[in-house]
């Protein structure tokens, strides 16, 4: 073979590699997108090289079976550059996440022919424009985050085409327009919806009430919204948070479903609302003071109806200045004298204004300026927020702003788990209104309880106090409470165990090596939360106390089980939380005892060993769970008859563990307060069974 023909076959195998490592189109259509951008300080695009053959091993890149790229994500790499109209030929992209970077530019309408998009989040940038019509062609899109950027215009109405969305966040942008008519009926998917901090107009759509999936916040606060309020959103699920805050929205609020019992931020900078939750009361249609009557044929000159004479106004005006003059003299004398009296006068003779000796931010009671606040009107300019853990960084306004889902209601309020823009997880307990007399008296206990600190105790972080709302933070416990072992997956009894044992050493610490030897009063399964180790923590301990100062604790009258009222005209789920009541807790006269809360401890105890509700089910007869206990006891009923169904196939061995347990139980629930163990001794007998 000659010379020339094996350089020529050298050549068509050089080719022919080369061709083998050529990177695919995909590939090209992402190099388009490194390119567009001017800054990389993260370097988190180094790898993405045209020698590879495909992008999948690619940083953020994620590729399906067949080398097509299925979802780019690439977040808060503080990226700067536009987006590319290249991105719309991945033809398999569902997922594209650039959050929190440094984009700019506006959304190219060649985007939104990537049609297999599911979601689009681009939150936290610079983007400009408008939400092109465009969107509408993504109809498999399921979330679409474009909040915190420039965008303006209206919202498309071909956004209704996207029928699967869950998701959508337009927040902190600069919309204009109304909400699209039909936005309800289209889109029924949705679980969120966060249109807040835009320049949105016009009527609330009615049909927003059909959103029966949403989660969360329904979130249309601070915009231009005007119109009354839709009764119909009262439809929606009674945990979601509706925030109207800061339009223009007038007449009185609704007191349907999901809009009882709010407090009044949700409502606030709303000037014409009216009715509660706002203290503003709405007055009659046909009120003088809403509809002025001005009588008609009166004559313009003389006469009794003819108005006051030029000489008769002037006296009047005279006199009123003469009064305001004396007003003001007065009040300037009182006020000198008062002064006299707070303030003290130094060596060279400066006035030296009184100094609250609290902390900065320590109290509420006070204003600004350190002199004590009289009345409730001088609470309600008080919005700080006062942490009680010095490790802890938060402010009222990131509280407000963070995301909440509603964990629970009950007398004592609402519970919110909250999501903070870092990450971190608080729970807040929103007493509500009233109490403005004893703002004192609710910062010295809340302020004490927020010292405890114990492994088996949910600490209290911070708080707020106003007339307006009164807010307790906690430490968020992530499995939340566990009312009752039969509406979980069933836990292992060396699991349940453990729970006892956590329980116990809470209470001990409570009444035995808390500053005050408190009583936590209303203990019950429901209060015990469990963290991701299974370790439990008493929460709500102070909770009543602190609701009765504040003015907010609903009382009910219930009887208790041991009343002459039948189990039967109680109701099994009226109040579970008279089954955990001592007999003699029911006197109003009784001081609280720690005996109350042994007593609490052993109905806990035979709810974690039968796997039962503290009411029992006998027929069709329903019996508290300690008299059932004991009429099992004196039938000598078989243990398997009172042990939890799912714990008797577990292990005969555990039997012998049961029965000492229950032992104390039995001891904890004795009629006779001073017949019942101290946790001290109680917790050493559950510590004694455990090292068995």
């Amino acid at each position: 073979m000659s010379v020339g023909s094996l350089l020529l076959l050298l050549l068509l195998i050089l080719n022919f590699n080369g061709e083998l490592n050529a990177l695919n189109d995909e590939g090209y259509a992402l190099l388009a997108l490194k390119q567009s951008f001017s800054r990389d300080p993260d370097g988190s695009l180094t790898n993405w090289d045209s020698e590879n053959q495909t992008p999948c091993s690619w940083n953020g890149v994620t590729c399906d079976d067949h080398s097509l790229v299925v979802s780019l994500s690439i977040p808060k790499k503080k990226l700067s550059g536009h987006l590319p109209s290249s991105l719309g030929s991945l033809s398999n992209l569902r997922h594209l996440n650039l959050r929190s970077n440094e984009l700019t530019g506006t959304l190219p309408l060649e985007l939104f022919r990537a049609q297999r998009l599911q979601s689009l989040v681009l939150y936290g940038n610079s983007l400009s424009g408008s939400i092109p019509k465009e969107v509408g062609d993504l109809k498999l899109l399921q979330s679409l985050d474009l909040s915190r950027n420039g965008l303006d215009g209206p919202i498309p109405d071909s956004i209704l085409e996207c029928k699967r969305l869950r998701s959508l966040g337009l927040s902190q942008n600069n919309l204009t327009g109304s909400v699209p008519s039909g936005f309800g009926r289209a889109l029924g998917l949705l679980q969120k919806l966060d249109l807040s901090y835009n320049n949105l107009n016009g009527l609330i759509p009615d049909d927003l009430g059909n959103l029966s999936r949403l989660q969360g916040t329904l979130d249309l606060s601070h915009n231009s919204f005007s119109g009354s309020i839709p009764a119909s959103l009262g439809s929606l699920p009674e945990k979601v948070y509706v925030d109207l805050a800061h339009n223009n929205l007038s007449g009185p609020i609704p007191q349907t479903g999901a809009l009882v019992n709010r407090g009044p931020t949700a409502f606030l900078g709303n000037p014409r609302l009216c009715g509660p939750p706002l203290k503003d009361p709405c007055l009659p249609e046909d009120s003088p003071t809403s509809h002025p009557f001005v009588p008609e044929g009166e004559s313009k000159k003389g006469g009794r109806g003819g108005g006051l004479s030029k000489s008769a106004v002037i006296a009047i005006v005279v006199c009123d200045v003469i009064g305001i003059c004396i007003v003001g003299f007065l009040f300037s004398c009182c006020y000198l004298k008062l002064c006299s009296r707070r303030n003290t006068v130094d060596e060279e003779g400066h006035v030296l204004e009184k100094e609250c000796k609290e902390k900065k931010g320590s109290s509420f009671c006070f204003r600004r300026d350190g002199s004590e606040s009289p009345s409730s009107e001088n609470l309600e300019t008080q919005h700080d927020l006062v942490l009680l853990d010095k490790h802890m960084a938060l402010d009222l306004d990131e509280l407000l702003k963070a995301s909440a889902f509603v964990l629970g209601k009950g007398g004592n309020g609402i519970v919110y788990k909250v999501v903070l823009e870092d990450g971190v997880t608080v729970a807040v307990r929103r007493l509500g209104e009233g109490g403005s007399q004893r703002c004192k008296e609710f910062q010295t206990e809340v302020e004490a309880i927020g010292k405890l600190r114990h492994p088996n105790i949910v600490s209290l972080k911070a708080y707020y106090w106003s007339v307006e709302e009164k807010l307790l933070i906690y430490d968020y416990i992530p499995n939340g409470s566990n009312p009752s072992m039969v509406s979980f997956k069933p836990l292992a009894w060396d699991v349940r165990l453990k729970i006892m044992r956590g329980i116990a050493r809470g209470l001990l610490y409570l009444h035995e090596f808390s500053p005050k030897k408190y009583v936590h009063g209303s203990l019950k399964l429901s209060n015990i939360l469990l963290g991701q180790d299974m370790e439990p923590r008493i929460s709500d301990f102070g909770l009543m106390h602190l609701s009765s100062i504040a003015g907010t604790l609903e009382t009910t009258t219930v009887d208790h089980p041991s009343s002459n009222k039948s189990a039967s005209s109680i109701g099994p789920l009226a109040n579970l939380s008279s089954f955990y009541q001592a007999p003699e807790a029911m006197k109003a006269t009784v001081k609280p005892s720690q005996k109350w809360d042994v007593y609490s401890f052993g109905v806990i105890l035979l709810e974690m060993i039968t796997g039962r509700l503290p009411i029992v089910f006998v027929g069709k007869t329903e019996m508290e769970i300690v008299k059932w206990i004991q009429m099992c006891i004196d039938e000598k009923k078989e243990m398997s008859d009172i042990l939890d169904p799912y714990l008797v196939p577990e292990d005969t061995e555990i039997e012998e563990e049961v029965i000492a347990v229950l032992k104390v139980a039995m001891a904890c629930v004795s009629i006779s307060p001073e017949k019942r163990p101290a946790m001290k001794h109680v917790a050493d007998a559950l510590n004694q069974i455990f090292l068995q």
